[in-house]
């Protein structure tokens, strides 16, 4: 018999381990398709239930913390509209463009209004604005807002009278002071809704702290 050379020997061997370790993996998936099968034909028989089954599929809660805003409150029957002069109004900047809260500020300023702090706002707000008043300053929330485009009325437990008006990133200007709806002598229209008082004040938002008011603690931030 002739004698296999080295390097024959070598390639023989090569090929036997290749056939082998193919074995090897077709076994195991012939074998775990199998298993498969049979677990399957076991489920759909009934003899075992599948984990799932017996789960009652939900909707997973959102994770960024965002949280409804309360309905705003209606005025109560016979509010009238305050003096401009008796409207304090800080400025916050949520829309992200730069010196708005400061034009903004200035415009309300010409009209009567008293601004004492125009800053920026932690985040961007969508929409056109949000005013935040406590129930004393329900008839100066519903004041400023006859000077606003569709804005949002949020009560929360503050003790004064000041209102927080957020410009949102819809805001473009005030409505011009011609279009501005108010009679002195009229009672303040409710705004859609709204809700009565009492159950208004039940749902309102804590009171800001230096914690958590939309403002820099301290002194205004620059205005951005």
């Amino acid at each position: 018999m002739e004698e296999l050379s080295a390097a024959e020997r070598e390639r023989r061997l090569r090929r036997r381990r290749t056939h082998e370790r193919q074995a090897v993996i077709f076994g195991s998936l012939i074998a775990a398709l199998a298993v498969a099968g049979l677990g399957s034909a076991a489920i759909y028989t009934g003899v075992i239930s599948a984990p799932f089954l017996d789960r009652e599929f939900s909707t997973p809660e959102p994770e960024d913390g965002a949280t409804a805003l309360p309905p705003p409150p209606c005025p109560p029957e016979g509010t009238l509209p305050v003096a401009y002069a008796g409207v304090a109004v800080n400025v916050l900047n949520g829309a992200g463009r730069s010196g708005l809260a400061g034009e903004t500020s200035s415009a309300l300023s010409m009209r009567g209004f008293v601004v004492p702090m125009a800053s920026n706002y932690p985040a961007r707000l969508p929409g056109t604005a949000q005013i935040t008043f406590g129930e004393t300053g329900l008839a100066q929330a519903y004041t400023l807002a006859a000077h606003l485009t569709a804005p949002t009325l949020v009560m929360d437990q503050r003790a004064e009278a000041t209102v927080d008006l957020v410009l949102g990133e819809e805001f473009q200007t005030l409505v011009d002071p011609a279009a501005v709806v108010l009679d002195p002598a009229a009672p303040l229209a409710p705004v859609e809704g709204c809700v009565p008082l009492e159950e208004a004040r039940e749902a309102a938002l804590p009171a800001p702290t230096p914690t958590t008011a939309p403002a820099v603690e301290g002194e205004p931030a620059p205005e951005g």
